[in-house]
């Protein structure tokens, strides 16, 4: 899968963190329905290899389906194993490493400069910046496109739509939205609203 064509097309990943696994499968299948192209599920919600397994059962192997908060090479395995094409990082661990070997692209958590350069050097597809509304928002990631003017940033933490806006605005490829798109509903709660 080419990750950074598929951010820059679609500029959104949702985020599926839950304590409810069927409800987080779900979310996931309801997501896909709406037109929800990147879907990431972290593996700290409950069983959640289970939900992306499942739920790369039932959305075929064309669409793009992601495991976040990989930290280990055994968190890269088993989500690759599980089914998932890309890996989110909230660092720059051996998750990042393990997960490039698994064939993986790595969407990988950075904050800083150095870190940016890090991942570079680790092989990371694109910078995930977290956490965006603590690292400065919107004005961190314009500041960051001056030294860094190609790369592929897309804020995560603390992004709702009208900070998703200000961010796309400020030069981020795309966002990561987890609980401002989906509620409760990978806790059980409603996927109506």
């Amino acid at each position: 899968m080419d990750l950074r064509a598929t951010l820059a097309a679609h500029r959104l990943v949702a985020i599926v963190r839950g304590d409810d696994a069927d409800a987080a499968l779900r979310t996931v299948l309801t997501l896909a329905e709406e037109g929800v192209e990147l879907i990431e599920v972290s593996l700290t919600g409950k069983d959640a290899l289970l939900v992306i397994e499942r739920a790369r059962a039932a959305l075929g192997p064309g669409r793009p389906l992601g495991a976040g908060t990989v930290l280990t090479a055994d968190d890269a395995v088993a989500a690759h194993r599980a089914g998932a094409d890309f890996a989110v990082t909230p660092g720059l661990g051996e998750g990042v490493v393990a997960a490039r070997e698994q064939g993986m692209p790595v969407l990988a958590g950075v904050m800083t400069p150095t870190d940016v350069i890090t991942a570079r050097t680790l092989g990371a597809t694109a910078l995930k910046i977290f956490p965006a509304a603590q690292a400065g928002g919107p004005a961190y990631v314009k500041a960051l496109r001056g030294p860094f003017p190609h790369e592929t940033l897309v804020p995560v933490g603390g992004v709702d739509e009208a900070a998703a806006r200000a961010h796309l605005a400020a030069g981020a490829t795309a966002v990561g939205v987890g609980s401002p798109l989906i509620g409760d509903a990978a806790d059980g709660g409603s996927l109506d609203a």
